[in-house]
């Protein structure tokens, strides 16, 4: 069905609505994402990751309340340390590193403290907002479908091994932002030019969202109201036992690169959590809890996790299976 069928129907109404679920969305976030319960300042704080000042100097690394006062100033930015595009690939660091975010995101909310620990330690970062649909308004990203954000990552893969004159890339996706590349590796021959995906509670077996996809199925089978119809075709998608997914995951799961993911027991998007993980060669599969009982972090707050930070530092370095990180008493944000 092309994009353009799956949205129609939507009468005459449906734009203003879908304007006003999304500004009902962004209200929702930003009151969840209230200081109180937030997860604290990963590592370094907010004079950096602590490792020598890398390509782009010492950058200050934020928080979570810096990503939500990017929502609020300047959505369409993007964070510290990403997108340098006379950045060259050391040998200590020879792949660039595209971060990736999720369904109703956008790059600077997202990676204000994950950008700036990357380029302080001496990496190429980089990023896009991708998936856009025409009720984004300047904030939110990840809508289209799939296959087409997939698409705009290709050309993102192919930017940055041209202007880094790298061989390969390492990726780092949060939610949908996880999960999507694989798509790009497996049917876009992204899987030579991709050396690591790593995945922050990411989507790769579907949702149920904590029964949201069930009282969606409901609305749409009795009164033909969709995710699709709301401008949302990723989220159709991204629910369990979508044809997208039973695609996506038929055959082989992980060609090509390493595939590292993880992810928290308490996430309340990806449910159950275990159907982020991924089975096969080159898979590494990480819960937060098993290494540090004090973490309470959830799907929006995993990326602003120092204990989750600290893994994909070691993913994308050392990538030491024996990698024990430094434990913190980590919050939730939905508390």
């Amino acid at each position: 069905m092309k994009h353009s069928e799956m949205a129609g129907g939507s009468g005459v109404g449906m734009p203003r609505l879908r304007g006003a679920l999304i500004v009902i969305a962004t209200a929702l976030v930003l009151a969840a994402c209230s200081p109180f319960g937030g997860s604290p300042s990963p590592i370094g704080g907010s004079s950096g990751s602590g490792a020598s000042t890398g390509q782009h100097g010492n950058l200050p690394v934020g928080t979570a309340l810096t990503g939500w006062g990017s929502e609020l100033t300047s959505p369409g930015s993007m964070p510290p340390g990403m997108n340098n595009w006379s950045c060259k690939p050391t040998k200590a660091h020879p792949y660039p590193v595209i971060l990736v975010h999720g369904t109703f995101a956008n790059e600077a909310f997202s990676w204000q403290a994950l950008s700036p620990m990357l380029a302080n330690a001496g990496y190429c970062v980089y990023g896009m907002d991708y998936g856009a649909e025409p009720e984004t308004l300047g904030h939110f990203y990840g809508l289209a479908p799939i296959q087409n954000s997939a698409n705009q990552l290709q050309s993102e893969v192919n930017q940055v091994l041209s202007a880094t004159g790298a061989t390969q890339v390492d990726m780092v996706g949060w939610s949908q932002g996880g999960m999507m590349p694989r798509y790009y590796i497996k049917f876009l021959n992204g899987a030579v030019k991709v050396h690591m995906l790593v995945g922050l509670a990411p989507t790769n077996h579907g949702t149920t969202a904590d029964g949201v996809v069930a009282i969606a199925n409901f609305f749409a089978k009795n009164f033909g109201f969709s995710f699709n119809q709301l401008g949302c075709y990723s989220c159709t998608q991204q629910e369990q036992g979508s044809s997208f997914l039973a695609s996506l995951n038929q055959g082989g799961v992980t060609p090509g690169p390493k595939y590292v993911v993880i992810e928290s027991k308490y996430d309340e998007v990806v449910t159950p959590y275990t159907s982020a993980f991924l089975s096969g060669p080159n898979t590494q599969d990480i819960t937060l809890q098993n290494q540090c009982s004090t973490d309470y972090t959830e799907h929006l707050g995993i990326i602003y996790d120092p204990v989750a930070l600290q893994d994909v530092m070691n993913a994308l370095g050392a990538d030491s299976a024996s990698f024990k990180p430094h434990c913190s008493l980590v919050l939730p944000v939905f508390s």
